[in-house]
Order: structure tokens, then C-alpha cells, then sequence
């Protein structure tokens, strides 16, 4: 899946301000067909200070800031007013300041106001709850609301070292390929697991850069990398150890599974055809796990397989 983009967020923060302004606005109709006409005048003025914000991050986008405090002023604004005039339902209004924080601004500075503005609706909250209902409430509040949050900040991170991916293709770097094979290593010794590796030769990509240039060298690595992983399993393990040569992991899985998942390779592998090149030229090799194996003797195999596929072929 691809990642949120800048037009995402754009889009997101216009959904917002285009639906907090319809949603006060139409609270604000609310209270006219009711007759309490002495509450119209708040969510009325609220409704134009959106409008204005849609506005201003509409002609100039560098104001867009402004634009942010505006639509967090007027949330805050009907929240206390709501809070202070209907107790009834001061469980509802109070998840509306998270919410729209955590919506609207950054991780760290959206959970510093939330807990910073506790004390604030929970004290107007009191008629209809005790403190510490309503500040239980609130804290769960702001725990929940900040997970999406979070997660898109650990997006951004750069990866664990047993995770960094390869800087041109869809698999993992060849120093992450070591950490992983390690671990698979120790994970198989001390479970009984089986542990299966299969060596993937491509020798198309040795001459693709240097006769067609780099554009056909990324498009082979694209679409042997999407290939490799549609024909395996999601916890298997796809790594490049040097240019043309990859390792595929493949945990839980003995001799006879890792020769199925060779032919269902090479199968779809040589459908995949190129103008330039022709199908997509692949040499697989299997080795195992054995009883008794250190990790510097499986690498060494591994090693070995690798070499003697990048001989040339009799």
C-alpha cells in the first residue's frame, strides 16, 4: 500500500474544514427550528470563521497555519459552550476537542494541549459527571485518538536495521538479509523448525544497465521483485546479497515445500517478457538447514550456491 501523500493531506484538511463547517452550520439551523434562538449566535459566527479558513488555505496555502488555529478555536469555542449549556450531553461534546487535535496537528503538540486543556472540560463537564468519570473518559480519549497518529509518525521513521530495504528494488538490503537469515537461524536451532533458502540468479540484470540503461535495469528488478513475493508467502523473506543474485527465506518450510515454491518461481518468472531482453532468464538453487548447522556454515553453503550460479552456463 502506498504511503499518505502531501495531496492526501491536503484533501484530508479540506474534508475537514468542509465538514466542520457544514456540521456547525447545520448545528446552528438546529437551534433555529428548535426555537432556542439565543444559541444560534455562536455556531453562526463559527460557520463564517470556517468559511474564512477554507478561504484563506485555499488562495495562499502559506497561511494555512492560521487557517488550522481557526478551525481549532472554533471547535474548542462550541465545545465549551455546549459543555456550559447542555450537561446532558457532555459526554458526547467531550470527544470532540481530541479528536480534532489530534486531527489537525502534529503528535507531540496535539497530546501536549489535549492534556494541557484537561482540567478545562472537565470541569465544565462536572454537572453531568464526576471527575474522575469524566477524566477517565478524556484520558482514554486522547489514548485512542493518538494511535493513528502514531502510527503514521513510525511511517516516517527510517526502518530497524533488520528491515532496511534495498535502495533500488522491493527486498531487503544485503546487511538486513544477514540480521534476518541470523535470526531465522537461531529461531530454527531452538524451535526444531525447518529452514529452507532458495538462491535466485538473475543474470539479465549484469548486462541490463550497461547495453539499455538504468530504466530497463529498475523495470527487471520491479518485476522480479513483485513476481518473487505474489508467488510466495507473507512471512517469507526476500533479500539481495549482490546485483543479480538474491536470497529468498523461507521459515517452516522443508525440502519438498521449497522445491514447489522453485518450479511455482521459475513458472512465472519466464511468462515475464521484455522487449529488450526477452522472458525474464532465472536460476534457483535450494539449500537447507541441516542438524548440527552453525550460522557461519549455512552462510557458507548459501555462499557457495550463490558462486556456482554465477558461472556461466556450459
Amino acid at each position: 500500500m502506498r504511503g499518505f501523500g502531501q495531496r492526501d493531506y491536503e484533501r484530508l484538511f479540506l474534508a475537514v474544514y468542509t465538514g466542520g463547517m457544514l456540521l456547525i452550520a447545520t448545528h446552528a439551523l438546529w437551534h433555529y427550528l428548535m426555537g432556542h434562538y439565543d444559541a444560534i449566535l455562536l455556531p453562526a459566527l463559527l460557520t463564517l470563521l470556517l468559511a474564512g479558513a477554507l478561504f484563506v488555505r485555499l488562495v495562499n496555502p502559506g497561511l494555512q497555519r492560521m487557517a488550522t488555529y481557526a478551525v481549532l478555536i472554533s471547535g474548542y469555542l462550541l465545545t465549551a459552550a455546549e459543555l456550559a449549556e447542555h450537561g446532558t450531553q457532555a459526554w458526547f461534546w467531550l470527544g470532540v476537542p481530541p479528536a480534532l487535535t489530534f486531527l489537525l496537528l502534529p503528535l507531540a503538540p496535539a497530546a501536549l494541549l489535549n492534556l494541557s486543556l484537561t482540567p478545562v472540560w472537565l470541569l465544565l463537564a462536572l454537572p453531568t459527571a464526576t471527575l474522575w468519570q469524566a477524566g477517565l473518559a478524556y484520558l482514554a480519549l486522547i489514548g485512542l485518538l493518538s494511535l493513528p497518529a502514531r502510527l503514521a509518525l513510525q511511517r516516517r521513521f527510517p526502518r530497524r536495521d533488520s528491515e532496511q530495504p534495498d535502495a533500488q528494488c522491493d527486498a531487503l538490503s544485503h546487511h538486513a538479509l544477514t540480521l534476518r537469515l541470523a535470526a531465522e537461524v537461531e529461531r530454527g536451532r531452538a524451535l526444531k523448525c525447518p529452514l529452507a533458502v532458495l538462491v535466485i540468479h538473475l543474470p539479465q540484470l549484469e548486462m541490463a544497465e550497461e547495453q539499455f540503461g538504468s530504466h530497463l535495469l529498475q523495470a527487471l528488478l520491479d518485476r522480479a521483485c513483485t513476481t518473487i513475493r505474489a508467488n510466495c508467502r507473507q512471512h517469507d523473506l526476500l533479500g539481495r546479497e549482490r546485483v543479480s543474485l538474491f536470497w529468498l527465506l523461507l521459515p517452516d518450510t522443508g525440502e519438498a515445500g521449497a522445491l514447489i515454491v522453485r518450479e511455482r518461481l521459475l513458472q512465472a518468472l519466464n511468462r515475464d517478457v521484455f522487449a529488450e531482453t526477452g522472458t525474464i532468464q532465472v536460476r534457483i538453487r535450494g539449500e537447507h538447514l541441516l542438524p548440527g548447522d552453525t550460522l557461519e556454515r549455512f552462510e557458507q553453503r548459501l555462499t557457495a550456491a550463490g558462486l556456482k550460479l554465477l558461472e556461466p552456463s556450459p
